[in-house]
């Protein structure tokens, strides 16, 4: 009863069999591979080639692993997001069938404290690029990757941070019109209901947008935010982002 659909679209369930589901990821062939993060496995529901409007079956395609979460297809290989790095192996899109060897290509990410899962995505430069969330809800980070999105290459080199003072950026894409990575941001707790208002930023590299010490255009939390004002000073504001850009919001 709290889901409004727009005009020309429609709602249905598709399956109850993957509880526990944190994110999807859709195959060319249009079967749907999820993570099911607490439940530390990767499944595939292969798609609804007859019709009834259900997977026609729902496999297992990776057990054991440290609370998956971001997934990506690049080159024949599935790409997933542990709680402490990137592993990957191969994929046939056309069967839906994984083979081989799980590599960790990348296994140092830190995990403690708050926002452990961490989102993965192929940019149009052919990197890989993953963001990891903080381990606070408002603190300096003795990890400086935490609070940040990275990239690398596909085989876990020449990493580095891409863009910083992002709390918990759990979604991020390309824009179909221009190639550019947007990326949303979970803001800090505790400041009542309705503040701060979570976020949709223009990713550009080696920009700071915020935390821990603004949130929106430019308000300071009660924390940290009055002792750091040229860090804060810094800080992208997500509108201000958007009106230099053009960016067109549909």
């Amino acid at each position: 009863s709290q889901l409004r659909v727009a005009n020309g679209f429609r709602l249905e369930l598709y399956s109850t069999d993957v509880p526990l589901a944190r994110w999807p990821l859709a195959t060319p062939r249009g079967d749907l591979i999820v993570a099911r993060t607490r439940a530390d496995e990767i499944v595939l529901l292969e798609r609804d080639a007859n019709g009834d409007g259900k997977p026609d079956a729902v496999r297992k395609l990776l057990t054991n692993l440290r609370h998956p979460h971001g997934l990506a297809l690049h080159d024949g290989w599935l790409y997933v997001g542990e709680s402490n790095g990137i592993g990957r192996l191969r994929f046939a899109a056309e069967s839906g069938r994984v083979s081989g060897a799980f590599e960790h290509g990348v296994g140092d990410f830190t995990a403690d404290g708050f926002h452990t899962t961490k989102t993965l995505g192929f940019g149009p430069d052919g990197w890989l690029y993953v963001s990891q969330g903080s381990s606070c809800n408002v603190c300096i980070e003795k990890d400086e990757r935490r609070a940040t999105i990275m990239r690398m290459q596909p085989d876990g080199s020449q990493r580095e941070i891409y863009a910083t003072g992002l709390r918990n950026s759990v979604g991020l894409d390309w824009a179909p019109w221009d190639g550019t990575l947007y990326a949303t941001e979970n803001g800090r707790d505790l400041l009542g209901d309705d503040l701060p208002p979570d976020e949709l930023n223009r990713i550009e590299q080696n920009k700071f947008y915020g935390w821990p010490f603004v949130h929106g255009a430019g308000m300071p939390y009660p924390e940290l935010g009055a002792g750091h004002a040229a860090e804060a000073a810094r800080a992208i504001a997500p509108a201000d982002a958007f009106r230099a850009h053009n960016a067109p919001l549909g």
